[in-house]
Protein backbone atom coordinates (compact mmCIF):
# COMPACT_ATOMS: atom_id res chain seq x y z
CA UNK A 1 0.00 0.00 0.00
CA UNK A 2 1.58 3.50 -0.77
CA UNK A 3 1.86 6.02 1.67
CA UNK A 4 0.89 9.93 0.52
CA UNK A 5 3.29 12.32 0.82
CA UNK A 6 2.87 16.44 0.06
CA UNK A 7 5.88 18.17 -1.23
CA UNK A 8 6.63 21.64 -2.73
CA UNK A 9 8.00 21.25 -5.97
CA UNK A 10 7.09 18.99 -8.92
CA UNK A 11 10.48 18.19 -9.74
CA UNK A 12 11.75 16.58 -6.96
CA UNK A 13 12.63 13.25 -8.67
CA UNK A 14 15.09 15.02 -10.90
CA UNK A 15 17.27 15.04 -7.94
CA UNK A 16 16.90 11.21 -7.12
CA UNK A 17 14.89 7.94 -7.41
CA UNK A 18 12.10 8.27 -5.22
CA UNK A 19 10.85 5.04 -2.97
CA UNK A 20 8.11 3.41 -5.28
CA UNK A 21 5.76 2.61 -2.36
CA UNK A 22 5.21 6.73 -1.37
CA UNK A 23 2.06 8.72 -3.61
CA UNK A 24 3.85 12.32 -4.17
CA UNK A 25 1.83 15.10 -4.30
CA UNK A 26 2.28 19.18 -4.78
CA UNK A 27 1.44 21.85 -2.73
CA UNK A 28 4.14 24.67 -3.16
CA UNK A 29 2.45 27.15 -0.76
CA UNK A 30 0.92 29.50 -2.72
CA UNK A 31 -3.22 29.54 -3.45
CA UNK A 32 -5.29 27.17 -2.10
CA UNK A 33 -3.98 24.02 -0.65
CA UNK A 34 -5.46 20.30 -1.76
CA UNK A 35 -8.63 19.80 -0.62
CA UNK A 36 -8.34 17.02 1.07
CA UNK A 37 -4.66 15.92 3.17
CA UNK A 38 -6.55 13.35 5.25
CA UNK A 39 -3.89 10.55 3.75
CA UNK A 40 -0.75 12.80 3.62
CA UNK A 41 1.95 10.75 5.93
CA UNK A 42 5.18 13.19 5.39
CA UNK A 43 4.27 16.65 4.81
CA UNK A 44 7.28 18.63 3.78
CA UNK A 45 6.41 22.75 4.28
CA UNK A 46 6.83 24.83 1.57
CA UNK A 47 9.98 27.15 2.41
CA UNK A 48 9.46 30.93 3.03
CA UNK A 49 5.26 31.30 2.59
CA UNK A 50 4.39 32.55 5.85
CA UNK A 51 2.12 30.49 8.47
CA UNK A 52 -0.51 29.41 6.42
CA UNK A 53 0.86 26.02 5.36
CA UNK A 54 1.43 25.21 8.85
CA UNK A 55 -1.67 25.14 9.33
CA UNK A 56 -2.60 22.63 7.56
CA UNK A 57 -1.02 19.51 9.23
CA UNK A 58 -4.18 19.99 11.62
CA UNK A 59 -6.07 18.55 8.87
CA UNK A 60 -3.84 15.88 8.40
CA UNK A 61 -4.90 12.76 10.88
CA UNK A 62 -2.61 10.16 9.29
CA UNK A 63 0.37 12.38 9.74
CA UNK A 64 3.81 10.86 10.64
CA UNK A 65 6.24 13.36 10.08
CA UNK A 66 6.77 17.29 8.46
CA UNK A 67 10.01 18.64 7.26
CA UNK A 68 10.66 21.88 8.14
CA UNK A 69 12.90 23.64 4.95
CA UNK A 70 13.91 26.56 7.46
CA UNK A 71 16.90 25.78 10.17
CA UNK A 72 14.60 27.41 13.24
CA UNK A 73 11.26 25.87 13.96
CA UNK A 74 9.89 28.01 16.49
CA UNK A 75 6.57 28.88 14.55
CA UNK A 76 5.94 25.35 13.37
CA UNK A 77 6.20 23.63 16.70
CA UNK A 78 2.83 25.12 18.48
CA UNK A 79 0.95 23.48 15.29
CA UNK A 80 2.96 20.10 15.44
CA UNK A 81 -0.04 17.24 16.49
CA UNK A 82 1.23 15.00 19.00
CA UNK A 83 3.26 12.05 18.46
CA UNK A 84 4.39 13.67 14.78
CA UNK A 85 8.20 13.71 14.21
CA UNK A 86 9.47 17.09 12.99
CA UNK A 87 13.24 17.43 11.05
CA UNK A 88 14.63 20.74 10.02
CA UNK A 89 16.50 22.20 7.57
CA UNK A 90 19.98 22.52 9.59
CA UNK A 91 22.74 22.56 7.11
CA UNK A 92 21.06 24.03 3.55
CA UNK A 93 21.47 27.72 4.37
CA UNK A 94 24.80 27.58 5.42
CA UNK A 95 26.56 28.79 2.48
CA UNK A 96 23.60 30.79 1.24
CA UNK A 97 23.66 32.99 5.05
CA UNK A 98 27.36 33.30 5.10
CA UNK A 99 27.73 34.55 1.76
CA UNK A 100 24.98 37.38 2.66
CA UNK A 101 26.38 37.89 6.38
CA UNK A 102 30.09 38.21 4.28
CA UNK A 103 27.94 40.58 1.86
CA UNK A 104 26.41 42.83 4.44
CA UNK A 105 29.51 43.47 6.36
CA UNK A 106 31.58 44.50 3.30
CA UNK A 107 28.23 46.67 2.23
CA UNK A 108 28.70 48.73 5.47
CA UNK A 109 32.59 48.49 6.04
CA UNK A 110 33.04 49.93 2.13
CA UNK A 111 30.14 52.22 2.13
CA UNK A 112 28.45 50.64 -0.97
CA UNK A 113 24.82 52.19 -0.25
CA UNK A 114 26.60 55.59 -0.66
CA UNK A 115 28.47 54.43 -3.48
CA UNK A 116 24.72 53.25 -5.29
CA UNK A 117 23.19 56.31 -4.68
CA UNK A 118 25.48 58.13 -6.26
CA UNK A 119 25.31 55.79 -9.13
CA UNK A 120 21.67 56.75 -9.31
CA UNK A 121 22.75 60.43 -8.83
CA UNK A 122 25.41 60.31 -11.99
CA UNK A 123 27.28 61.86 -9.18
CA UNK A 124 31.39 60.81 -9.13
CA UNK A 125 32.84 61.50 -5.36
CA UNK A 126 35.74 59.79 -3.70
CA UNK A 127 36.47 59.01 -0.51
CA UNK A 128 38.41 56.20 1.55
CA UNK A 129 36.35 53.82 3.44
CA UNK A 130 36.36 51.09 6.25
CA UNK A 131 38.16 47.69 6.07
CA UNK A 132 37.18 44.52 7.11
CA UNK A 133 41.22 43.40 7.07
CA UNK A 134 42.05 43.46 10.83
CA UNK A 135 38.90 43.66 12.07
CA UNK A 136 38.26 41.76 15.22
CA UNK A 137 34.82 39.91 14.71
CA UNK A 138 32.67 38.34 17.24
CA UNK A 139 30.65 35.52 15.87
CA UNK A 140 28.22 34.74 17.94
CA UNK A 141 26.23 31.80 17.58
CA UNK A 142 29.10 29.25 16.44
CA UNK A 143 26.73 26.53 15.02
CA UNK A 144 26.74 25.36 11.27
CA UNK A 145 25.95 28.55 9.98
CA UNK A 146 28.60 30.16 12.31
CA UNK A 147 31.55 27.89 11.45
CA UNK A 148 30.08 28.67 7.55
CA UNK A 149 30.74 32.21 7.78
CA UNK A 150 34.14 32.02 9.80
CA UNK A 151 36.42 30.72 6.75
CA UNK A 152 34.79 34.31 4.91
CA UNK A 153 36.25 36.39 7.56
CA UNK A 154 39.39 34.38 7.45
CA UNK A 155 39.96 34.83 4.21
CA UNK A 156 39.41 38.60 4.32
CA UNK A 157 41.99 38.94 7.39
CA UNK A 158 39.92 39.46 10.43
CA UNK A 159 40.39 38.24 13.73
CA UNK A 160 37.01 36.14 14.17
CA UNK A 161 36.41 35.08 18.34
CA UNK A 162 33.74 32.58 17.85
CA UNK A 163 30.97 32.67 20.82
CA UNK A 164 28.69 29.92 21.52
CA UNK A 165 26.33 29.15 24.44
CA UNK A 166 28.78 27.10 26.15
CA UNK A 167 32.67 27.91 25.73
CA UNK A 168 34.48 25.27 23.88
CA UNK A 169 38.08 25.96 25.07
CA UNK A 170 39.67 22.96 22.38
CA UNK A 171 37.80 24.70 19.54
CA UNK A 172 38.86 28.60 20.62
CA UNK A 173 35.32 28.99 21.01
CA UNK A 174 34.24 31.57 23.50
CA UNK A 175 31.00 31.33 26.01
CA UNK A 176 28.27 33.58 25.85
CA UNK A 177 28.69 34.78 29.67
CA UNK A 178 31.77 35.78 28.61
CA UNK A 179 30.16 38.42 25.84
CA UNK A 180 30.26 41.56 28.15
CA UNK A 181 33.78 41.49 28.42
CA UNK A 182 34.43 40.83 24.58
CA UNK A 183 32.51 43.59 23.13
CA UNK A 184 34.35 46.76 23.74
CA UNK A 185 37.24 44.91 22.24
CA UNK A 186 35.26 43.88 18.67
CA UNK A 187 35.11 46.41 15.56
CA UNK A 188 31.89 43.95 13.93
CA UNK A 189 29.25 42.02 16.20
CA UNK A 190 27.82 39.54 13.76
CA UNK A 191 24.66 37.48 15.08
CA UNK A 192 23.81 34.09 13.97
CA UNK A 193 21.52 33.29 16.86
CA UNK A 194 18.02 31.40 17.26
CA UNK A 195 14.70 32.05 18.47
CA UNK A 196 14.60 30.94 21.79
CA UNK A 197 13.71 32.20 25.17
CA UNK A 198 17.76 32.18 26.33
CA UNK A 199 18.60 34.12 23.41
CA UNK A 200 15.58 36.43 23.12
CA UNK A 201 16.99 40.19 23.81
CA UNK A 202 20.13 38.84 24.40
CA UNK A 203 21.80 41.60 22.69
CA UNK A 204 19.95 44.94 24.39
CA UNK A 205 20.72 48.65 25.66
CA UNK A 206 24.14 47.08 27.53
CA UNK A 207 25.77 45.19 25.39
CA UNK A 208 25.18 47.87 22.94
CA UNK A 209 26.78 50.66 25.02
CA UNK A 210 29.40 48.06 25.52
CA UNK A 211 30.95 48.11 22.02
CA UNK A 212 32.98 50.77 21.24
CA UNK A 213 32.13 53.75 18.64
CA UNK A 214 31.67 53.11 14.87
CA UNK A 215 31.51 49.46 15.54
CA UNK A 216 28.97 47.60 13.08
CA UNK A 217 26.03 45.24 14.24
CA UNK A 218 25.27 42.45 11.87
CA UNK A 219 21.87 40.50 12.51
CA UNK A 220 21.42 37.09 10.26
CA UNK A 221 19.71 35.35 12.85
CA UNK A 222 16.13 35.93 14.88
CA UNK A 223 15.13 39.88 14.96
CA UNK A 224 14.02 39.41 18.40
CA UNK A 225 17.67 38.70 19.68
CA UNK A 226 18.35 41.93 19.53
CA UNK A 227 16.50 45.27 21.33
CA UNK A 228 15.77 46.88 18.25
CA UNK A 229 15.10 50.50 20.33
CA UNK A 230 18.45 49.84 21.52
CA UNK A 231 19.70 49.82 18.34
CA UNK A 232 18.15 52.46 16.82
CA UNK A 233 19.15 54.92 19.26
CA UNK A 234 22.58 53.83 18.87
CA UNK A 235 22.36 54.23 15.45
CA UNK A 236 20.26 57.88 15.19
CA UNK A 237 23.06 59.01 17.79
CA UNK A 238 25.72 57.50 15.23
CA UNK A 239 27.81 55.94 17.34
CA UNK A 240 27.15 53.04 16.11
CA UNK A 241 26.23 51.24 12.74
CA UNK A 242 24.04 48.32 11.57
CA UNK A 243 23.47 45.53 8.52
CA UNK A 244 20.43 43.89 9.04
CA UNK A 245 18.60 40.99 7.19
CA UNK A 246 15.92 40.19 10.45
CA UNK A 247 14.21 42.23 12.58
CA UNK A 248 12.05 43.08 15.05
CA UNK A 249 9.22 43.98 14.20
CA UNK A 250 9.49 41.95 10.64
CA UNK A 251 8.80 43.97 8.47
CA UNK A 252 9.43 47.54 9.68
CA UNK A 253 6.31 49.46 9.27
CA UNK A 254 6.81 52.18 6.70
CA UNK A 255 7.25 54.66 8.77
CA UNK A 256 9.69 53.29 10.97
CA UNK A 257 12.91 54.50 11.54
CA UNK A 258 15.31 51.78 10.60
CA UNK A 259 14.41 52.15 6.92
CA UNK A 260 15.78 55.83 6.90
CA UNK A 261 18.70 56.33 9.52
CA UNK A 262 22.20 56.80 8.38
CA UNK A 263 24.58 53.85 9.01
CA UNK A 264 21.77 51.02 8.67
CA UNK A 265 21.65 48.54 5.83
CA UNK A 266 18.49 46.50 5.37
CA UNK A 267 18.05 43.48 3.54
CA UNK A 268 14.10 41.72 4.00
CA UNK A 269 14.87 38.11 5.38
CA UNK A 270 16.72 36.70 2.92
CA UNK A 271 19.91 35.48 4.03
CA UNK A 272 18.88 32.39 3.54
CA UNK A 273 17.20 31.93 0.14
CA UNK A 274 19.67 32.17 -2.94
CA UNK A 275 20.10 29.68 -5.35
CA UNK A 276 22.77 27.55 -3.74
CA UNK A 277 19.60 26.59 -1.30
CA UNK A 278 16.87 24.92 -3.35
CA UNK A 279 19.09 21.91 -5.08
CA UNK A 280 20.44 21.33 -1.72
CA UNK A 281 16.38 21.33 -0.35
CA UNK A 282 15.70 18.55 -2.98
CA UNK A 283 18.36 16.49 -2.59
CA UNK A 284 17.61 15.92 1.53
CA UNK A 285 13.96 15.67 0.48
CA UNK A 286 14.45 12.78 -1.77
CA UNK A 287 16.79 11.25 1.10
CA UNK A 288 14.45 11.92 3.77
CA UNK A 289 11.59 10.39 1.62
CA UNK A 290 14.11 7.06 0.98
CA UNK A 291 14.08 6.78 4.81
CA UNK A 292 10.82 7.33 5.33
CA UNK A 293 9.90 4.22 3.15
CA UNK A 294 12.37 2.21 4.53
CA UNK A 295 11.46 3.11 8.15
CA UNK A 296 15.10 4.57 8.63
CA UNK A 297 15.60 7.49 11.43
CA UNK A 298 15.49 10.76 9.74
CA UNK A 299 18.42 13.36 9.25
CA UNK A 300 18.08 16.57 11.71
CA UNK A 301 15.35 14.99 14.17
CA UNK A 302 14.11 17.91 16.38
CA UNK A 303 10.94 16.49 17.89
Amino acid sequence: MSSQVLVPWSDIGSYGELPARLAVRVYDGIGEPPSDVSEVEFYVLPYDRGPEPSKLMARMPALRAVQSLSAGVDSVLPLLPEGVRLANGRGLHDASVAEHALALILAAQRDFPRWIRQQDAAEWSREHTRSLADCRVALVGYGSIGRAIKPFLDAADAEVIPVASTARPDENVRGVDELRELLPTVDILVLVLPDTASTQGLIGAAELAALPDDALVVNVGRGRTMDTEALLAEAKSGRLRAALDVMDPEPPPPDHPLWTTDGVVITPHIAGGSASFYPRAKRLIVEQLRRFASGDELLNVVQ
